[in-house]
């Protein structure tokens, strides 16, 4: 209360609007104050869309619907408990600041829009009855009756945050997952495509996520899993990108993919064909985050994502990825590094241990725990074959020369988590054997110890 008191006397101290005459250097620049009451008490802005809550106060919506998604209930002014529900538009105050605007026409002022008026819950939910009730018609306009019901589903929800937060509340995600489910089924009883419907449809259901675990499983379900990974691979590129992302939060979701239905060789294939040939960053860093629970779900997976060549394009990722890239390749390698065959083809890659050492200190905490955890993996031999203690050993030598000796006791001084201690220490033990052959230290080395945490 005090700090939007003090705000406000600020404000009307120094209450004006700089309204630019012009770009060139004898333009000149008129004051226009604007009234007090025309102002949202919390950002002291002109009101584009004033509500007001029952105690009273008028607000821009965008502001105090921004304050009560915080978990504060309450009015901002007065502290008497408020809900999104509470609000009513404010139609007078706001045609009176329209005309203001366009009294101000000539001073710069432009007039604010009419704002639209929001979906309500009974609205929301006729949409939804009849989407549910064209997904169970099994005639020919179905399709049809269905994606146009969606169409407007997505444009409402997509108009503003409130419409998507009350097709969200009365559960749009269950309802859209069952039509999408119930179309795919149709269309493979009847083996014939479903049409622009289905990508429609996850469309709208990107905008809901993240989905509950009622609408996850039903995505899972193996007719929703066919036809999500039928348009990740031949969709349209926004329509790979969803059906990628509603794929995530499939595998994703604790218990909703227990049962796979036999379609894991299926959603790996697509996955991995994403992520080798990207069609946009976003759907990249999707496909790591499903593709990582995927290995994690089982190393057959692991072994499977490392045959369809995706270790060499993980490390090469690495090169030039930012924090958030970096971090999911790393997550995805050191999943598929729990196999042998993805073991066998990172120990091949030339870049793998110089990656792996170099994103240590660089990139976050969590990226170097993922590394030291990818390297303890190459850096252990898990048969007695010669094989595989000659590749283990090129590994812990290669790693000696970039660096990692030094970096892993810095890890153990600046501390880590236990299960990352454990494995470093187990790393400088097994590189310790091998410092003679493999590490060139000088004083070098040493003066940038200081540097590899920045």
């Amino acid at each position: 209360m005090a700090l939007l008191v003090r705000r406000a006397r600020r404000a009307a101290t120094k209450a004006a609007v700089s309204l630019g005459g012009g770009g060139g250097s004898g333009s000149s620049s008129v004051e226009l104050a604007i009234p007090a009451h025309y102002r949202c008490p919390i950002s002291l802005d002109l009101m584009r869309d004033p509500v007001t809550a029952p105690t009273g106060i008028t607000y821009d919506r965008e502001s105090i619907e921004a304050w009560l998604d915080t978990g504060r209930a309450t009015c901002p002014v007065t502290h008497a408990p408020l809900r999104h529900e509470d609000l009513v538009p404010n139609h007078a105050i706001r045609r009176v600041i329209q005309d203001w605007c366009v009294a101000n026409r000539s001073r710069g002022v432009e007039r604010i829009p009419t704002p639209k008026i929001p979906v309500t819950p009974v609205q929301a939910s006729e949409l939804l009855f009849d989407l549910a009730g064209c997904a169970r018609r099994r005639d020919a306009a179905a399709p049809a009756r269905c994606a146009e019901v969606v169409a407007k589903i997505k444009a409402l929800a997509r108009d503003s945050e409130r419409n998507r937060r009350c097709f969200a509340s009365i559960g749009t995600g269950r309802v859209l997952a069952a039509a999408f489910e119930s179309l795919a089924s149709a269309a493979a009883a009847d083996a014939a495509p479903a049409g622009r419907v289905l990508e429609d449809i996850l469309a709208a259901l990107v905008c809901m996520m993240p989905l509950d675990e009622e609408a996850a499983r039903t995505l899972g379900l193996p007719s929703s899993l066919g036809s999500l990974v039928a348009i990740a691979e031949n969709g349209t590129l926004a329509g790979r990108l969803n059906a990628v992302l509603a794929i995530k939060e499939v595998v994703s979701c604790d218990g909703a993919f227990t049962d796979l239905s036999g379609k894991v060789d299926e959603i790996v294939d697509a996955l991995a064909k994403i992520i080798k040939s990207p069609i946009c960053p976003q759907a990249t860093k999707a496909g790591m985050v499903a593709t990582y629970h995927l290995a994690l779900y089982d190393e057959r997976v692991a072994a499977r994502l490392a045959a369809a060549g995706l270790v060499p394009v993980l490390i090469e990722a690495l090169v030039d990825a930012d924090k958030s890239m970096s971090e999911k390749a790393l997550a995805v390698l050191d999943a598929v590094l729990a196999s042998e065959e993805g073991r066998a083809s990172a120990r091949a890659h030339a870049l793998a241990v110089p990656m792996l050492v170099k994103k240590m200190f660089r990139v976050s905490d969590l990226a170097t725990q993922l590394a030291v955890s990818a390297m303890w993996r190459l850096g252990k031999a898990h048969s007695d074959g010669e094989e595989e203690e000659n590749a283990v050993t090129r590994c812990l030598v290669e790693a000696l020369r970039v660096g990692a000796f030094q970096k892993l006791l810095l890890l153990l001084q600046v501390g880590c988590r236990d299960a990352t201690k454990e494995k470093a220490t187990e790393l400088l033990k097994l590189l310790n054997k091998y410092k003679s052959v493999g590490e060139c230290v000088d004083a070098v080395d040493f003066r940038g110890l200081n540097k590899l945490s920045s």
